[in-house]
């Protein structure tokens, strides 16, 4: 445990990053997916395609590729915030369409009654969307919706290849310095993961019941 002891500081940077991804790419996945679910359900036909098309193809290619793609084909069209913005950028991508999954399924599970009441009183598609479907729809997919950031916090890590200093950049750089202490090192990455995870799941734990509680 020496190297991780004296190496903390490198540790906490590569935690730090790992938070930075995890809030940021999650807050866009978050914004971009329920923009993708609400496409999904329009009653424009064309929407419901681009939708569509954007969830299969984006849901079925490697996080490997949609990072490389960010962190090598948006600089050569001049786009060039850094790796850690591309890695952001990636990563709420890639995200987006299982959140956008997860409120849809969550949408399908809204009584068909509730969307005919909504039209009845004059209220559009979107305000429909907004005021009634949407909050009864997120209500009944907290769970999946923090399983799908729990995955992201773990797919941080592959942004870790792509020049992004986060905790298995950090267990990198100290296996260097001491490779007689992997085991602990990776112990040490192991336990800053789960304080990530085992929050996640204790705050849906907190959520759900107050969610049972107003129904």
């Amino acid at each position: 445990m020496d190297a991780v002891i004296e190496n903390l500081p490198t540790f906490l940077e590569g935690f730090r990053n790992t938070l930075g991804l995890l809030i940021l790419s999650g807050s866009g996945a978050l914004v971009l997916g329920v923009i993708v679910a609400a496409l999904r359900i329009s009653p424009v036909a064309s929407f419901r395609g681009f939708a569509t098309v954007y969830t299969e193809i984006v849901r079925n290619t490697p996080l490997t590729l949609v990072l490389f793609f960010t962190a090598t084909m948006l600089p050569y069209l001049q786009f060039a915030p850094g790796y850690f913005p591309l890695a952001v950028i990636g990563l709420t991508v890639y995200t987006s369409p299982f959140v956008a999954e997860a409120l849809r399924s969550g949408v399908n599970g809204v009584p068909v009654g509730q969307a005919e009441a909504a039209r009845s009183v004059g209220l559009t598609f979107g305000q429909s969307l907004a005021y009634v479907i949407m909050p009864q729809a997120v209500r009944m997919v907290i769970p999946p919706l923090i399983n799908v950031f729990i995955a992201l916090t773990k797919n941080t890590s592959v942004a870790g290849a792509f020049f992004v200093f986060e905790l298995f950049g950090a267990a990198r750089q100290v296996t260097n310095l001491r490779g007689d202490e992997v085991i602990p090192i990776l112990l040490a990455v192991a336990a800053f993961y789960l304080i990530i995870t085992i929050t996640l799941g204790q705050i849906a734990a907190r959520v759900e019941k107050k969610v049972a509680v107003l129904r």
